[in-house]
């Protein structure tokens, strides 16, 4: 029959015309800005040898997430997301080209590339809900699991492959990254203009402050969304170690830099092969409790890498890390994409965003001052211990969560389902 042929289907997401230039245009722009990111802290560091600069080189692009959380979202709602995307590519294009200019004509101080970094950051603001909620009006619902999976694959590849790029060409000169990212932009803006522009159901409906905030709301009031954004948040705020790698590279394993890069690329390593494998068997049953035997298993990982004295032992546990992230992640995105209505998606996505990133802003300064307080051993022991408990306590406190079984399914019947199932079994409920 066709239709279990398609939910076999490992290419299903690519069937879709639409998805397809979806996808490259993602791509080419994340592998552009990891090319910048890597070439931009080079360059400030050259300029200023001060490693607070680089500090800021993260912060100047996160805060403006944060600060325009309420009108990003509510923007990617109200007006065409597809368009949206391709507003913020060309802007970041431009910040690409003269950041080629800033190069080629050399700075003294690093306050140019600032200001570019802080219009990168309000396009990426808008980019992200925008790019988000457009990936479900690209495919049907059955086929949206394999998407996000080839979406995060994309993702992992990028910020593997992007940051040795952006290393190696600017061993070229500080043009060749911008003049390479800036190229992955204009292909990138190719790309988005050949994707359709869907229809959405509330565009050109009035702001007003219930309309903003109805991202907060809805996640407030949605138990399973509210669950599983927040037990990713805890679960990366506690299992942070990838900001200690250094620490553990250099003190705790003694080893050089090639021993570094091994160690940060792991990670990558098990998310791709996990998400490879999740694009050719979608997970059929429990979902729900498959997420949480992830996040168990991530913080377990965490656990075995803060104790581990041996490299081969460290990347086993850091592939595993990986590996058990990207399931969770896969089950995560899949439920909040079909669980949140169109009308909503721009601002849940909004609202996802940002505590994704606060997480691993947070994550990065709670393993940091813990490292500094009680050892970069202990530091990562603990948060993987934490891990383990917010997996068990978030299993008992969102059982709703823990229920979904299909993510293949169309979203409106799962929620039928299971509010069916909850109006016959009032009680305390069964695994």
């Amino acid at each position: 029959m066709q239709a279990p042929a398609q939910a076999d289907d490992k290419y299903a997401a690519f069937r879709h015309r639409a998805f397809a230039f979806y996808f490259v245009s993602r791509f080419l722009s994340t592998f552009g800005l990891q090319i910048i990111s890597v070439a931009v802290g080079w360059q400030i560091y050259d300029l200023t040898r001060d490693p607070f600069d680089l500090g800021l080189v993260g912060l100047i692009q996160f805060v403006p997430a944060l600060v325009l959380i309420l009108f990003t979202g509510a923007a990617a709602d109200r007006y065409g997301r597809r368009t949206i995307m391709l507003v913020c590519e060309i802007i970041i294009g431009f910040s690409a080209a003269a950041l080629v200019y800033f190069a080629w004509q050399g700075l003294s101080s690093p306050l140019p590339i600032f200001a570019v970094l802080l219009v990168i950051g309000i396009s990426r603001a808008f980019f992200a809900p925008a790019s988000q909620s457009l990936a479900p009006n690209q495919v049907p619902a059955r086929d949206l699991p394999n998407a996000i999976a080839w979406n995060s694959t994309s993702w992992q590849t990028a910020t593997i492959v992007g940051p040795v790029a952006g290393g190696l060409l600017y061993g070229l000169g500080a043009m060749a990254p911008y003049l390479t990212a800036l190229v992955f932009f204009l292909a990138s803006i190719i790309a988005v203009t050949l994707v359709p522009q869907p229809a959405q159901r509330n565009r050109g409906q009035s702001q007003t402050w219930q309309t903003l905030v109805a991202g907060f709301s809805y996640v407030r009031n949605q138990k399973i969304v509210l669950g599983a954004i927040s037990l990713d948040m805890f679960a990366v705020l506690l299992g942070g170690a990838i900001a200690l790698m250094p620490v553990f590279a250099r003190d705790v394993l003694e080893l050089g830099p090639w021993g570094l890069g091994l160690l940060r690329a792991s990670p990558g390593i098990g998310a791709i092969g996990m998400a490879i494998y999740l694009a050719s068997r979608p997970i059929r049953r429990h979902a729900g409790r498959a997420m949480f035997i992830a996040v168990g298993i991530f913080g377990a990982a965490t656990l075995v890498f803060g104790l581990s004295t041996s490299l081969p032992l460290s990347m086993a546990a850091l592939i595993t890390m990986g590996a058990s992230d990207m399931i969770s992640v896969y089950v995560r995105q899949s439920l909040v994409q079909l669980w949140t209505p169109d009308e909503l998606r721009g601002r849940v996505s909004a609202v996802n965003m940002v505590f994704i990133g606060a997480s691993n802003e947070l994550g990065e300064f709670r393993a940091g001052v813990m490292a500094s307080l009680i050892g970069p051993v202990a530091a990562v022991v603990i948060g993987g211990a934490g891990t383990l408990a917010v997996a068990v306590a978030w299993s008992l406190g969102f059982p709703q969560l823990r229920q979904i079984e299909s993510l293949d399914k169309d979203a409106e019947e799962s929620r039928q389902a299971l509010k069916a199932g909850m109006e016959q079994k009032p009680g305390p409920e069964s695994a």
